[in-house]
C-alpha cells in the first residue's frame, strides 16, 4: 500500500464551488484554502503601499496595471488571489484573471506563510509569473525572485534599497523603493 497523498485525504473543489463560497478562500489543485482570519492592519498598510509604489511605477506605462487582490483562474480547480499584482495584458473578462500577472506580492502572515513560501512559489514559477516578491513584515524584509529559464533566481533581500522590475513592454519604468512600503 502506498503513502496517502493529499489528494486522496480532502475533497477536491472546482471553481464551480469556489464561486459560492462565502468569505475569501484560494483553490489550489481543487484544495480549499481559507483565507481567515481576515489580514492584519500592518499587513494592509504595507499592502497599500506596495499598491502606491506599484501605481506610480507603472502610471505612464500603456499596457501595464496595478492593482490589489484579485481572482486569478488559472485552471478549473486553481483559483488564488495575490495580495498585489501587476498585469501587462487587457483582462478576457471583469470576474477574473485567466494569464498569468507579470509581478505578484505577497505579505507573510502566520496562516499563508506555508503556502506562499511553498505551493504558490512552485504554482506561480510554472505559470510563468517573471517576478514573485514575498514580503515579511515581521523582519521588514521582502525576497525578490526573477524567472530565468523556467525557475525562480533569487534576485535579492530588500528592506530600504531600491529595485527596477525589467518589463518588456515599458522601456523606462522607475525603481520600486521598498523603504517606502513599511
Amino acid at each position: 500500500m502506498g503513502a496517502l497523498r493529499v489528494e486522496d485525504i480532502y475533497p477536491r473543489y472546482t471553481y464551480d464551488d469556489y464561486i459560492n463560497w462565502e468569505d475569501r478562500w484560494e483553490l489550489i489543485n481543487g484544495i480549499a484554502y481559507s483565507m481567515a482570519p481576515a489580514p492584519t492592519i500592518k499587513h494592509q498598510k504595507i499592502s497599500n503601499n506596495i499598491a502606491w509604489e506599484l501605481n506610480n511605477i507603472f502610471k505612464d506605462c500603456s499596457f501595464c496595471t496595478a492593482t490589489i487582490f484579485v481572482d486569478w483562474k488559472i485552471s478549473e480547480d486553481t483559483i488564488v488571489q495575490p495580495d498585489n499584482l501587476v498585469i501587462c495584458h487587457k483582462p478576457q473578462n471583469e470576474k477574473y484573471l485567466t494569464k498569468a500577472p507579470v509581478i505578484i506580492f505577497e505579505i507573510l502572515s502566520k496562516s499563508t506563510a506555508k503556502k506562499d513560501l511553498t505551493v504558490k512559489f512552485e504554482l506561480y514559477e510554472k505559470e510563468g509569473v517573471k517576478y514573485y516578491c514575498i514580503v515579511n513584515h515581521d523582519d521588514e524584509v521582502a525576497k525578490v525572485y526573477k524567472l530565468k529559464d523556467g525557475r525562480y533566481i533569487k534576485a535579492g533581500d530588500f528592506s530600504d534599497e531600491r529595485f527596477k522590475f525589467k518589463i518588456d513592454k515599458c522601456d523606462d519604468l522607475k525603481e520600486f523603493d521598498f523603504s517606502k512600503i513599511w
